[in-house]
């Protein structure tokens, strides 16, 4: 979202704290990098490190499985190889603290990418970034699939800048393909979101929507040309055309939906999962109350990640990504909708007015200090989770800590044989 002055202002636009809008933005991203950082590992970040740390030390990347005993020498398709070595890199250099900083980074800059989606009043967008946020905060860990996250985002803005601005999709999606095929087998999400728009504005143009910009034929062709090439570079990788098929073998395995909770339908009677069901709600009711035709892409959009998160828990998180600014868009609309109907010819929020003239310096102060405080106070919370302590902590409530340092002291003969739950 671009915030702007509403008086004449200078040619450039600058991000000036005496606004209280642009202080909420501030805010904003502030507590989305301090919500992001936390203990970073799951118990599947554990075999990541591990991957990455055997192809930093080999100078190869496994074809065949080297950990386990039962599967040992079997082939073995690592998708995540480049994201493993970033992640192992990161915790090699500066432990679970420089790991927990990257991925509130990730996460904050993917937030960045939705925000430039974003057409509406500050206070609409703020709450629906904050809500995107928490819906999607239960796939946030080191793990190469927050590498996806990030691409995800990108992806989304590339495609709406395309449809809503004119913007370029040639070269940015080939090369992000590549990048991604690398990373995760996630990257299929990326033909998912351009399948989306494809079946939208193609439906937009064969019933005359009018009331958002919508792709001309010549654009959708571009659009195809871009998704064909895209297919094209995802050989560009270690393990060339199997990278194609893998994300349909993975989807296929029924050991995942049977045994493992993020590959299962989600169960909202988790409370971090209810979220998901309160932001789909809200957006059937926002595009129902802004009275107008609704945008078919969005639509599109909506549908495929309702239905995705519906069929696996870990979806979610991209729903909460991708609805985020069509949440924002019709909200906006129909909230300016609301107060013109109790009489109100201005809405709150609406306009990012920059005071001028002797009231800008107290603005300018009070705000800064408000900020400051603010920052502090993030400070505080974010230190926890990067000491050592937090961490050993946290690996001991969850991990069998005491068994590993028995194994490590014994030294018991092979094979061990552990649980799935434990990763590496």
């Amino acid at each position: 979202m671009n915030t702007y002055s509403t008086q004449t202002a200078p040619s450039k636009r600058t991000f000036d704290l005496a606004s209280t809008n642009n202080l909420l933005v501030a805010i904003l991203f502030i507590a989305i990098f301090t919500m992001a950082v936390r203990v970073p590992a799951d118990t599947d970040t554990w075999w990541h490190l591990s991957s990455g740390q055997y192809i930093v030390e080999h100078l190869t990347i496994p074809t065949t499985d080297p950990f386990s005993s039962t599967k040992f020498g079997q082939p073995w398709i690592d998708h995540g190889w480049l994201a493993q070595v970033f992640w192992y890199g990161l915790y090699a250099l500066g432990g679970w603290a420089l790991v927990a900083l990257a991925l509130a980074a990730l996460v904050t800059t993917a937030f960045w990418f939705v925000w430039k989606q974003i057409e509406a009043n500050v206070f609409i967008a703020a709450l629906s970034m904050v809500l995107g946020a928490i819906v999607s905060s239960i796939v946030w860990a080191a793990r190469p699939q927050m590498v996806t996250f990030l691409l995800v985002a990108i992806t989304a803005y590339l495609l709406d800048r395309y449809k809503r601005r004119n913007g370029r999709l040639l070269p940015w999606l080939p090369l992000i393909m590549i990048l991604w095929v690398n990373v995760h087998g996630g990257y299929a999400i990326g033909f998912m979101l351009m399948v989306a728009y494809v079946i939208g504005e193609v439906t937009n143009v064969a019933t005359g929507h009018q009331e958002d910009p919508v792709l001309s034929w010549n654009q959708l062709k571009h659009l195809l040309l871009v998704m064909v090439i895209c297919l094209a570079v995802v050989v560009i990788n270690p393990h060339t055309w199997r990278m194609w098929v893998y994300p349909f073998q993975t989807v296929g395995i029924g050991a995942l939906r049977d045994f493992i909770q993020e590959w299962q339908s989600p169960d909202f009677h988790l409370v971090y999962v209810q979220p998901f069901a309160v932001m789909l709600l809200l957006i059937v009711a926002a595009i129902g109350r802004s009275g107008r035709q609704a945008d078919w892409t969005d639509l599109a959009l909506v549908a495929m990640w309702t239905m995705w998160a519906l069929f696996a828990g870990r979806n979610i998180a991209i729903f909460g990504l991708v609805t985020t600014p069509i949440l924002a868009r019709y909200a906006d609309i129909a909230w300016t909708r609301q107060w013109e109907t109790w009489g109100y010819e201005q809405v709150p929020f609406a306009a990012n007015t920059i005071p001028t003239g002797r009231s800008r310096q107290p603005k300018l102060v009070l705000n800064s200090v408000l900020l400051g405080l603010i920052a502090i106070a993030a400070l505080v919370k974010i230190a926890l989770p990067l000491t050592p302590g937090a961490n050993l902590k946290a690996e001991q409530a969850v991990l069998p800590y005491d068994a590993i340092q028995f194994i490590r002291r014994e030294q018991p003969p092979a094979p061990i044989f552990n649980s799935y739950n434990w990763g590496g």
